[in-house]
C-alpha cells in the first residue's frame, strides 16, 4: 500500500476520532505528497518509495528546527506542537538504524569505493544517502562519514 492511501486512510481516523493535532500533521503530508506528485520530478502518478522517505525525512527537519527555534524564545507551547507532528511523522518512516549499523553500512561503502581521504567524502556520501535514505538521519550519517575518512 502506498504512503498516499495510508495516510488517507489515517486522516478519514483522525477525523472521525476528531483528534485535531494528528489531523493537521497528516494534512502536512498529505500536502507535501501532492506538490511532489503534481511535480515536474515525477512523470507518473506513483511517487517513488525514495522520493516519499526523502520528503518525511525533510517534513521531520523542518519541524525539529522550528521547535528549536520555538525552545530557545521560550514558546513550549508551540514546541510541544511541533513536536507532536514529529513524532506523527516519524511513525511513517521505516525503523532508524543504530549507530553501529550506520558505522558497519558506512564502513562497507567505503571498502567498496577505495575512499582514502575527507576528500572521498562526496562520493561516499552519495552512496550512503541512497542506501540509507529514510533509515538514518543525514547529519548522523556526515558526522560518522567524516569520522571514518578523518
Amino acid at each position: 500500500m502506498s504512503l498516499e492511501l495510508i495516510i488517507n486512510d489515517d486522516i478519514k481516523s483522525a477525523m472521525l476520532a476528531r483528534d485535531k493535532e494528528k489531523l493537521e500533521a497528516l494534512r502536512a503530508i498529505k500536502a507535501a505528497l501532492l506538490l511532489i506528485k503534481t511535480g515536474k520530478d515525477t512523470a507518473t502518478s506513483e511517487v517513488p518509495e525514495e522520493i516519499e522517505l526523502s520528503l518525511l525525512q525533510k517534513l521531520i527537519k523542518q519541524r525539529k528546527e522550528a521547535a528549536d527555534i520555538y525552545l530557545s524564545q521560550n514558546r513550549k507551547d508551540l514546541y510541544d506542537v511541533e513536536m507532536f507532528q514529529v513524532n506523527i511523522i516519524q511513525k511513517y518512516l521505516p525503523e532508524q538504524l543504530s549507530d553501529d549499523e550506520i558505522k558497519a553500512i558506512i564502513k562497507n561503502i567505503i571498502a567498496e569505493t577505495g575512499a582514502q581521504g575527507i576528500r572521498d567524502m562526496g562520493k561516499v556520501m552519495g552512496l550512503a544517502g541512497k542506501e540509507l535514505t529514510g533509515k538514518a538521519d543525514n547529519k548522523i550519517v556526515a558526522a560518522f562519514v567524516k569520522e571514518l575518512l578523518g
